[in-house]
């Protein structure tokens, strides 16, 4: 199965004027990297956030959206995360893209310029239309809510 490509819009902000655009780490990689277009580091202490800047904004067409995501990398190693994750770029905005980082290790993390802090995957969105009705359709799992569904014999 082939993956499917779009042409988006891209603009390099003037911090972001030296960075490379964002781009797959392997060729069938689903997200591209974004980049810290920061013009001084920025030291997260634990349990300390900020919305970095990328240096780029975007236009997606419609029926997309843009999900921001953790890098894998920085989680396992450092404990830095993406904080709304995913985070959602809309298809009508038009400003920069910022991640919200947060350092949940135990150790302070420097956000360095040029550092690879993020991922962003295109996905497409479903306009859901609203039908109010008096009851639900059954199912199997019913109203059964967190954990409802774990292991045999197991509960979360």
């Amino acid at each position: 199965m082939n993956g499917r490509e779009a042409g988006i819009a891209i603009l390099r902000l003037p911090n972001g004027h030296d960075l490379e655009l964002p781009s797959r780490g392997s060729a069938l990689a689903a997200g591209v990297d974004l980049l810290a277009a920061v013009a001084a580091d920025i030291v997260l202490r634990p349990g300390e956030r900020a919305v970095v800047p990328t240096g780029i904004a975007i236009a997606l067409e419609p029926g997309t959206e843009a999900q921001v995501r953790p890098r894998s990398g920085l989680a396992a190693r450092h404990g830095v995360t993406v904080l709304n994750s995913p985070g959602t770029v809309d298809a009508d905005y038009r400003g920069e893209i910022g991640v919200i980082l947060i350092n949940l290790g135990t150790e302070p993390f420097v956000v360095t310029r040029g550092m690879r802090i993020a991922q962003l995957v295109i996905a497409p969105v479903i306009a859901a239309t609203w039908r109010e009705v008096g009851a639900l359709p059954d199912s199997r799992r019913g109203s059964g809510g967190f954990g409802s569904t774990g292991t045999e014999g197991e509960r979360c």
